[in-house]
Formats: structure tokens, C-alpha cells, sequence
């Protein structure tokens, strides 16, 4: 099989963007639209090779988080009152997302699946983010961990989770953003943020790869391998980096490269 070096290096490049900005609250979409029409990269076929790696960087958070997955499955077994409260919560936070995607999933693509869109949502969105971190600055939070939160806190954060269907939302800023509403406190909203994106993400992945998989040949794999590989080690480091700075930073910072990045794509499209 001949491989196709350049092809082999816009997928390790999009499968390290996709890692490095899947779990922030900068858009991971918004950075793939953009380096991805860049390398002429933004055919059917690429867009479903960017939603594929994704599932790379869901298995990055359930490897890092391996201690935790294990010890809810192994409660689940046991019937322990803790691991199921953990996972009700989840199915009740992933609910209202997957209800409003599958009703909507075609007119959202349709209608708001365009560079413009994206930008002005990451613009949009790094607004509402110094917003709520101004609001919120004095504000104490009631709930310290994941294992602390009860049904409609999960609900709340579910719904916030929803506007994420909107390209360059970012489904991390969503959820993070909305815990802290909620009453979340930063790490247990980004570690929230992080265990619902696998029910998410693994359906959306799946939804969409099944959809579109005649699009792709044998030939496609080590091109997959690669960027999943490269989303796979980048969404590790991404992850406890983000873990590290939340526990004494606010996201200002991830407010103000939305709205600049956004501004950038606006330009580079226009």
C-alpha cells in the first residue's frame, strides 16, 4: 500500500488540534474548520475524520480518569448507591443534548454549519464567559466534587450542555461554563465536563461515522491511525494540564483567545 505522506501529515496535524482543543472552552471545531481549510482538508471526507479522532480524545479522558471508571463499573456490579447516583446523573445530563441533536441534527448542519457561524459563536461565547466569571468571582460554590451532585444539578448542566449543538459553541465551555451557574465549583464542572463528553461523544462519533463510513476505503486507515494516535496523546496532555490550571485560575484567558481567534476566522473568511 502506497501511503500518502502529506495526507499522513494533515491528520497527525488535525488529530493534535483536535486532542489539545477537544476539552478546553476554545471550540474544537472552530480550530478544525479553520486548519482544515488551510490544508485544503475540508471535504465530506475530512469533516467525518475530524468527528472520528474525536473518539481518540474520549478514550484519553477515560484512561486518565481509569481509577474512577473502574470503580463506578465495579459499583454498578455491586449495586452501590454512589456509583449509580454517578451514572443516573450522566444519562440525565447527556438526555436533553442527544434529544435536541437527533431532532435537529440535519438542520443544524444544514443551516449553522458554516466558518462565519463558528466565529461569531467563539466571539459570542468568550463574552458569556467573562460575563459569568465576573458574576461568579464572589459567588462560593455549594457543590466540591463530582460525587456531590444530585439529579437536577445534572439536568441543569445537561441543558447548558445543549447549546454546544451550535458550531463553535464548544461543548466543554457549555458544560464548565454552566456548572459553575450551577453552583459547581471549577474542578468538579470540568471534571463534570469531562465524564459527559464520553456518552456524547461516543454517540455523536458513532452516529456520524456510521453514517458516512462509504466514504472511506482501506486505504484510509493508516491516515485514521495516525490521527487518532496523535488526538489520543495530545488529549492527555490537554486534560491534566487543564486540571492543573483551574485549580487556581479562572478561564478569563480562555475568554479572551475565543474572542480573538473568533475575530481571526471572521477575517480569514471574509
Amino acid at each position: 500500500m502506497e501511503w500518502d505522506s502529506v495526507l499522513l501529515l494533515k491528520a497527525a496535524l488535525l488529530g493534535l488540534i483536535e486532542g489539545l482543543t477537544e476539552f478546553l472552552p476554545i471550540s474544537s471545531t472552530g480550530h478544525l474548520i479553520i486548519v482544515g481549510d488551510m490544508l485544503n482538508f475540508n471535504d465530506e471526507k475530512g469533516k467525518v475524520f475530524e468527528i472520528a479522532i474525536q473518539l481518540a480524545a474520549i478514550l484519553a479522558v477515560m484512561w486518565a480518569y481509569r481509577q474512577k471508571v473502574t470503580d463506578v463499573t465495579i459499583g454498578l456490579v455491586k449495586q452501590e448507591a454512589a456509583a449509580w447516583r454517578f451514572t443516573t446523573n450522566l444519562i440525565i445530563a447527556f438526555f436533553p443534548a442527544a434529544l435536541l441533536g437527533l431532532l435537529f441534527h440535519s438542520a443544524i448542519k444544514t443551516l449553522l454549519w458554516s466558518p462565519i457561524t463558528v466565529a461569531v459563536a467563539l466571539v459570542l461565547g468568550g463574552l458569556v464567559i467573562l460575563l459569568i466569571e465576573k458574576r461568579m468571582a464572589h459567588v462560593p460554590p455549594r457543590i466540591q466534587t463530582v460525587d456531590d451532585m444530585r439529579w437536577h444539578d445534572a439536568l441543569k448542566v445537561g441543558f447548558a450542555q445543549a447549546f454546544a449543538l451550535i458550531p463553535g459553541t464548544s461543548r466543554s465551555g457549555a458544560t464548565i461554563m454552566g456548572g459553575l451557574i450551577f453552583g459547581l465549583s471549577r474542578t468538579a464542572a470540568t471534571e463534570f465536563s469531562f465524564f459527559l463528553a464520553i456518552p456524547t461523544m461516543i454517540t455523536a462519533t458513532v452516529y456520524d461515522v456510521a453514517k458516512n463510513w462509504q466514504l472511506f476505503s482501506m486505504n484510509d486507515l493508516p491516515m485514521f491511525a495516525l490521527g487518532f494516535m496523535m488526538s489520543f496523546i495530545a488529549a492527555m496532555i490537554a486534560v491534566k494540564a487543564l486540571l492543573r490550571y483551574v485549580a487556581s485560575h479562572t478561564f478569563t484567558a480562555f475568554a479572551w483567545y475565543r474572542i480573538v481567534f473568533g475575530l481571526f476566522v471572521l477575517w480569514y473568511f471574509l
